[in-house]
C-alpha cells in the first residue's frame, strides 16, 4: 500500500497537467510494459479532467472535480472506503471522541438507497422511531438514488434546530414520511442499571470514552446490587461499531487469556493478533450478550470473542456482518482517506464478512399478551366429593373452609368486563422481550448453580 500512495497523491496534485507529464515519461525495458496500461489510464483521466473543466455547462472548481474523482475511486471499492475532505475529516475525529452534529443514525448504502444500520440512543433519529433496516428513499422530497453515501450524509447534516423530512420504506407496503429536527449529538457510549440482582450494561458505540465508561458502569452496578449480583447483560443491539482498539479493550475486560481478534490484509506481514491479558472486570460472573441486525463491526468483534471463548451466551438475532477494518490515512491539509485495509477474524478463525454472527439462542423481538380463557377452569378442589388436604387448617376436625367454585371470588365490579381491557398506567415500563429472556436465563443459571451447591 505504501508504494502506491505517493503515485495517487502526485497524480491528484498535478492532475491539471497530467496529460503533459505522462507524455514526458518514457520508461524503458520490462517496467515500460508493466506500467504502460497504468500510464494510459492516467492520461485518460487527465484528458477527461481537462474536458470537464473547460466544457461543462457550469463552472466547477478544480477542488470539487478532484475530490469527486478521488471519492468515486474509493466508493467504487466497497461501501466503507471513502474520501474525507478537511471538514469531513474533522467531523470524523469529533465523532470518534463521542460528540458530533446530525440526526444520530449510522447508515450504509444498499441498492441505491440509504439503509439505517442503527439509530443511536437518545438522538433525534431514535426519538423519531427509526429502526435498523429502514431504507431512506427521499430527503426533503428529493430521491436518494443517484447520490453517493457521502452526499446523502452531507444532506442529512446541517445546523442544529433545523428540520429535514425523510421518506422511510420499512417494507414494500409500509412507506411513510418523518420530520426530524437536527441536533447536536452527544453520545454517552455506556449506560448501566440494576435489573433486580442482574447488572445491565448497554454500549451504544465504541468511541474513545467506551473503556472508561465500561469500568464506571461495572463499579456503579456492583455498588448498587452488592455481593448478591447474579450476572450481567451486555447489550450490543443496534451498536454500529467504532474503534478497533476499544473493541479489543472491552473484550479483554471479560477474558483472562487467549486471542481476541486477528486482522489480515494483502500483505501477510501486516497482519495483527490481539490477545487478552489476565484479569476479569466482573470476577467470572456469567454474561448474556444481546445482539441483533444492527450490531456491526466492533460489536461483532466483542460478540465473536466472547462466544468463541465460551465466556458468554449470545442471545437475540444474527448480526450485521461487517468483517472489515478501515484505516484512516491523513493526507496533510487535504483531509484523509478511509480505506478498507484488512479483514478481521474471530479467535476460532471465522470471518463474519457478509455472514454475521449467529446467536447461541435466537430470540426475536416480540410482545407478550395475556390470553383470557373463555370459561373458568376447574381444579381438583372443584370436584364433588374431593378429598380435603390434610395439611389445611381445620381439615381433621371437619372445620375446613367450604369448597368454592372458580367464580366465587370474582370481583362484582368486574362483571361484564375483561381485565385485559383495564387501562395501562402511563408510566408503565416499555416491554423488552429479548432483555426479559436474557434476565430469565441468568436467573435460571444462578438457580441451577445454587441447587448444585446445596
Amino acid at each position: 500500500m505504501k508504494r502506491k500512495m505517493p503515485i495517487v497523491v502526485v497524480a491528484v496534485a498535478a492532475s491539471a497537467m497530467l496529460g503533459l507529464m505522462v507524455g514526458m515519461m518514457v520508461p524503458t525495458g520490462h517496467a515500460a510494459e508493466d506500467k504502460s496500461d497504468t500510464y494510459r489510464m492516467l492520461e485518460l483521466f487527465g484528458d477527461v479532467f481537462e474536458r470537464v473543466r473547460n466544457d461543462y455547462v457550469e463552472k466547477v472548481s478544480d477542488e470539487e472535480l478532484i475530490e469527486a474523482a478521488i471519492d468515486g475511486m474509493l466508493v467504487h471499492l466497497d461501501p466503507h472506503s471513502s474520501f474525507l475532505n478537511k471538514r469531513k475529516f474533522r467531523d470524523m475525529q469529533v465523532q470518534t471522541r463521542g460528540e458530533f452534529g446530525g440526526l444520530g443514525i449510522e447508515v450504509t448504502m444498499e441498492k441505491g438507497y440509504v439503509k439505517v444500520v442503527s439509530p443511536i440512543d437518545e438522538t433525534p433519529a431514535s426519538r423519531a422511531g427509526l429502526k435498523s433496516g429502514d431504507l431512506i428513499t427521499h430527503l426533503d422530497g428529493e430521491p436518494v438514488q443517484g447520490l453517493t453515501l457521502s452526499e446523502a450524509v452531507e444532506k442529512m447534516r446541517g445546523p442544529i434546530k433545523t428540520d429535514i423530512n425523510l421518506t422511510i420504506r420499512r417494507s414494500p407496503k409500509n412507506t411513510f414520511d418523518v420530520s426530524i429536527t437536527r441536533d447536536k449529538i452527544r453520545i454517552q457510549s455506556v449506560r448501566s442499571r440494576a435489573e433486580g440482582k442482574v447488572g445491565y450494561i448497554r454500549i451504544t458505540s465504541f468511541s474513545e470514552q467506551t473503556d472508561k465508561g465500561l469500568k464506571k458502569a461495572v463499579d456503579k452496578v456492583k455498588k448498587e446490587i452488592g455481593d448478591d449480583i447474579l450476572g450481567y447483560v451486555l447489550d450490543l443491539r443496534n451498536n454500529p461499531g467504532g474503534l478497533l482498539d476499544q473493541a479489543v479493550t472491552v473484550s479483554d475486560s471479560f477474558l483472562e487469556q487467549g486471542e481476541i481478534v486477528s486482522t489480515r490484509g494483502r500483505q501477510e506481514e501486516n497482519g495483527q493478533r490481539f490477545n487478552a491479558t489476565s484479569g476479569d472486570l466482573i470476577d467470572g460472573k456469567p454474561i448474556v450478550v444481546l445482539i441483533n441486525g444492527g450490531s456491526a463491526s466492533a460489536s461483532e468483534i466483542v460478540a465473536g470473542a466472547l462466544q468463541d471463548h465460551r465466556r458468554a451466551v449470545l442471545l437475540g438475532t444474527k448480526t450485521f456482518g461487517k468483517g472489515s477494518v478501515q484505516t484512516i490515512i491523513p493526507l496533510g491539509r487535504s483531509g484523509a482517506i478511509k480505506l478498507t485495509t484488512q479483514r478481521y477474524y474471530t479467535p476460532s478463525g471465522r470471518s463474519i464478512q457478509a455472514k454475521g454472527i449467529e446467536p447461541d439462542i435466537e430470540v426475536r423481538p416480540a410482545k407478550i399478551e395475556t390470553l383470557e380463557s373463555g370459561r373458568p377452569r376447574r381444579s381438583e378442589r372443584d370436584l364433588r366429593g374431593a378429598l380435603e388436604n390434610e395439611e389445611e387448617p381445620g381439615a381433621k376436625d371437619g372445620k375446613a373452609k367450604p369448597k368454592t367454585g372458580a367464580n366465587d371470588n370474582k370481583d362484582p365490579k368486574m362483571d361484564g368486563k375483561d381485565k385485559a381491557e383495564e387501562p395501562e398506567t402511563s408510566n408503565a415500563k416499555p416491554q423488552d422481550y429479548q432483555l426479559d429472556r436474557a434476565l430469565d436465563l441468568l436467573r435460571g443459571v444462578a438457580l441451577f448453580r445454587s441447587k448444585m451447591v446445596n
